[in-house]
């Protein structure tokens, strides 16, 4: 019999009530006792979805705070919180689950990393792509030890054009500002991986990208500030019209389905509600003509302390959504292409091994696919880290995915190469 954990969650939105509080809703080892949001919508819907009692949810964060509410708390509110939020929540008590990023400021990442020391409390950051089974294939085989000396990495992040326009040009993440660089908000993810893979801390960075399409020059002539009187509306790949109305009917008009669900927060999901909320809201706006002003396009040249170089390429101009990946060492190499859920597995000399990565994760009975079986399997392991005492990931180890990022856009402003650790040289 597996010990019960109760769980409080800060966040009730696409994370934190979607993702993460349906798993720990469906596991017995789990029972969530408490939610705080600051959309009484969002917090209804989630009460009535994991049956949280009225008494024990919470509008004002400060209230939530007054007190311990559960053995867990899940962060998963905007970037600009998470620190903040951790730093109370690890001074009454709890273990955590805070979303990624972190921060994207070093003081912040100093000061819960002090706070944390002193706690003796448990951090889970979550980055999901760690725990995911295609990910945790490949760290499977490097450890094992049959690619010999690991010499290199090859990595690329496709994101979907539609997922960049929604997230990265009209929505939440648009903005460095109110939450912070591309690099970090979509791909601290790859960051944590990399150093994983390799084994050792990143020694220096050099990065170039930027702001290279959705911008006012290149909006078309004649173009409007809002879709819905634009005379592109039907022929724009990016109007909110195609996005939200017509691959919502093709999706077979799911009700309550990210990212529909985030553009009008009033589930069940119609066309009619859909198209209001577009209308009316940021989601409408021409994506030639918003307040973003993170990367498009982005691309990181790394060197590791044990000498192993890696390679990172993010754009948001794919009609497939998925990450690529390829390690190379003496003796063999191993080559993931998740847009086509096909990792290659060859020792040279010896004939190919091609794992198909929807097995992998049928195979170690995940039942939500998010990010690959990440979601799901990254709660597992929080549930065992919780029971042994040993976490998976540390707090020290995404701090150092985050400094990665950090140094990316630094060089990719300056345009100099960044050493991390210069303190200890």
């Amino acid at each position: 019999m597996k010990k019960v954990y109760t769980v409080a969650i800060i966040g009730c939105g696409s994370r934190g009530r979607e993702a993460y509080g349906k798993i720990f809703h469906q596991y017995p080892e789990w029972s969530i006792v408490s939610l705080c949001d600051i959309s009484q919508e969002q917090l209804l819907r989630a009460s009535q979805e994991f049956k949280v009692a009225k008494e024990n949810c919470f509008l004002s964060e400060e209230e939530f705070f007054q007190e311990k509410r559960a053995d867990v708390l899940v962060i998963a509110t905007q970037d600009r919180d998470h620190v903040r939020m951790c730093i109370k929540a690890l001074k009454l008590g709890y273990d955590i689950l805070l979303e990624k990023p972190i921060s994207d400021k070093k003081e912040e990442l100093n000061e819960l990393l002090k706070t944390y020391k002193q706690s003796g409390r448990k951090v889970a950051v979550c980055h999901v792509l760690r725990y995911a089974p295609a990910y945790a294939k490949i760290d499977e085989i490097i450890k094992g030890g049959t690619l010999g000396k690991i010499t290199s990495i090859e990595a690329v992040e496709q994101v979907c054009y539609w997922h960049f326009s929604h997230s990265y040009v009209r929505g939440n993440w648009r903005n460095s500002k109110e939450s912070s660089p591309v690099i970090m908000a979509k791909c601290c993810h790859d960051m944590d991986y990399l150093q994983h893979f390799v084994g050792a801390r990143c020694k220096s960075v050099y990065s170039t990208g930027g702001l290279d399409y959705f911008n006012k020059q290149n909006q078309p002539e004649g173009a409007s500030e809002r879709c819905q009187t634009c005379k592109y509306i039907d022929s724009c790949p990016y109007s909110a019209e195609n996005l939200y109305i017509k691959r919502w009917k093709k999706e077979n008009c799911l009700v309550d389905c990210w990212p529909f669900n985030v553009v009008c927060r009033d589930v069940p999901n119609t066309e009619t509600k859909l198209r209001k909320a577009y209308e009316e809201g940021p989601y409408g706006r021409c994506v030639f003509a918003c307040d973003n002003d993170v990367c498009d396009n982005q691309q990181v040249l790394m060197e590791f302390e044990n000498g192993v170089k890696a390679s990172f390429s993010l754009t948001g101009f794919s009609s497939r959504m998925g990450r690529k990946i390829a390690v190379y060492g003496s003796n063999g190499y191993v080559d993931y292409d998740g847009t086509r859920d096909v990792l290659k597995y060859s020792v040279y000399g010896k004939e190919d091994i091609y794992y198909n990565t929807d097995e992998l994760v049928k195979d170690l009975g995940v039942d939500t696919f998010g990010h690959g079986g990440g979601d799901e399997m990254m709660i597992r392991a929080l549930h065992e880290g919780l029971s042994t005492g040993k976490m998976e990931t540390t707090l020290e180890e995404s701090i150092e995915s985050h400094l990665m990022a950090l140094a990316a856009e630094e060089s990719r402003l300056t345009g100099k190469v960044v050493k991390i650790h210069q303190e200890d040289e």
